[in-house]
């Protein structure tokens, strides 16, 4: 039996390869808002957020296929960790990454943390989001 080769990568080309994951999966992104508003028209997409949902699910589905996959045969794999989990994936949909840590703490058993993590991930950032929106209108 053989083992894949283990990654050791310098943080610059670590780094790179999140970059490229990164801008691909933000150019997906757009393309499936664009895709989807050509294909239903923009009263559709803007009277609810369509491609933002689709993008969210795809994406965690995506990261459980990932996640499976890397557990599995993921020895030595840390380079398509890289490229597609963290930069693929997250300049895809972050949400994706906040379903698998929320999975894996359900999975571990840690219900009161997965419900606390959950509660103040969306509270935190919408709040977030209007205390900027507040800052931005008081200028």
């Amino acid at each position: 039996m053989t083992t894949a080769p283990t990654f050791a990568a310098s943080p610059l080309a670590a780094s790179a390869l999140v970059f490229a994951g990164g801008g691909a999966g933000a150019l997906l992104r757009y393309q499936v808002g664009r895709g989807m508003t050509r294909a239903f028209g923009p009263a559709a997409m803007t009277a609810f957020p369509w491609a933002t949902l689709a993008v969210n699910v795809i994406g965690s589905l995506a990261m459980g296929l990932l996640a499976g996959w890397l557990a599995r045969h993921g020895e030595g794999r840390e380079g398509a960790r890289l490229l597609i989990g963290v930069g693929l994936l997250g300049g895809f949909t972050t949400f994706s990454s906040f379903s698998l840590e929320l999975m894996l703490l359900i999975e571990r058993g840690q219900a009161a943390s997965a419900f606390a993590y959950a509660a103040v991930s969306v509270l935190a950032g919408l709040t977030g989001l209007y205390l900027g929106l507040i800052a931005m209108r008081l200028t």
